[in-house]
């Protein structure tokens, strides 16, 4: 018999709903908020408000989508952090109440998790590749950046992290700065394809082990617009195609020099890469340069799996439930996280 999951991710200013059965997707609907690019970023209140009026059709159509019925289903994942408390909550209350309504067990993924897992979401048709462990990931987004040793689905160890910001939240502030939007990841990537990344230097500092820093970066970023403006009030135009060029080689130099490191260090050549910035094709570009000169096996999600959805919600839920575990009814969402 079919094992069949719906996953459910609420995590900031998506709502997704996925069904997978026996690790092979079908179905994975995103419903995206416009309202927070008025603001410049996501506003929490109205993010959860917004998932409020989108669970509901959007769990609907993933299972229409799916072809099977909610009675059909063997079991709920949903995300319990990290992220915004109330968009937390939202998705966690639904899983709850329908898992309740069907009798079959609720579990929670942590949303981090489901990047890292997204390589091993099969599909129908394709050639599914997937990493062999144990497996290097460098999980990169708003939020994180980390290298993170995968053992196995459930076994991670966290190799290096930022001590600061994360990149996709340098992108963003770096975008904001410039006056080109948000979000500002890929704003820059766009812009940075029309110009020379060798034509501007930004600092890059120097962080022992495999720890990550990039408020320097955006401090060195701001003081050298602000004193070529000085000069030019028009050159922030004039040359914004090569200030992102720039900016963002810097960005995957910082996060590269620390990949190639970790791949020395523990003589893993299969790589991986995951969170919202994996969609950065300077990145993607580099991945797999150093891969073929450094002989790794490398796997990039593809761009649908990189932004937040609950395909890779329900991939890691279905790891759990196969291990056995189930999450009792008095859980609770959490914002932060420590480990997997």
């Amino acid at each position: 018999m079919s094992d069949y999951i719906l996953g459910i991710e609420s995590s900031c200013d998506d709502t997704s709903a996925a069904v997978i059965k026996d690790g092979f997707l079908m179905s994975n609907v995103i419903a995206s908020q416009q309202v927070h690019k008025d603001y410049g970023g996501v506003v929490p209140e109205l993010a959860s408000r917004a998932h409020e009026q989108n669970i509901v059709p959007v769990v609907s159509q993933a299972l229409a989508k799916a072809g099977i019925k909610p009675t059909d289903l063997t079991a709920i994942a949903f995300t319990r952090g990290p992220g915004l408390l109330g968009s937390l909550l939202v998705g966690t209350s639904f899983a709850k109440a329908l898992g309740v309504a069907l009798n079959i067990p609720i579990i929670m993924v942590n949303h981090l998790q489901g990047h890292i897992l997204a390589d091993f979401i099969k599909q129908p048709d394709k050639e599914n590749r997937h990493p062999s462990f144990p497996y290097l990931c460098l999980l990169v987004s708003g939020g994180n950046s980390q290298i993170v040793r995968v053992d196995n689905p459930l076994d991670y160890e966290i190799l290096g992290q930022t001590i600061d910001d994360a990149v996709g939240e340098a992108f963003d502030k770096c975008s904001k700065m410039m006056g080109l939007g948000y979000p500002g990841g890929p704003i820059i990537d766009k812009l940075a394809k029309l110009g020379n990344p060798d034509r501007f230097q930004f600092a890059k500092p120097q962080i022992p082990g495999l720890d990550y820093s990039f408020s320097g970066v955006k401090t060195s970023l701001l003081y050298f617009v602000r004193d070529q403006l000085k000069e030019d009030p028009d050159f922030m135009e004039k040359n914004k195609e090569d200030i992102c060029a720039s900016f963002q080689k810097t960005l995957i130099d910082i996060l590269l020099s620390k990949l190639i490191k970790a791949a020395k260090q523990t003589g893993i050549r299969e790589i991986t890469i995951g969170g919202g910035v994996s969609a950065n094709s300077g990145l993607r570009n580099r991945i797999e340069e150093e891969g073929r000169n450094r002989g790794w096996n490398t796997y990039l999600p593809e761009f649908k799996f990189t932004t937040d959805n609950a395909a890779m919600i329900a991939i890691a839920g279905y790891f759990h439930y196969l291990h056995g575990e189930r999450t009792p009814l008095d859980v609770a969402p959490v914002s932060r996280i420590a480990d997997f």
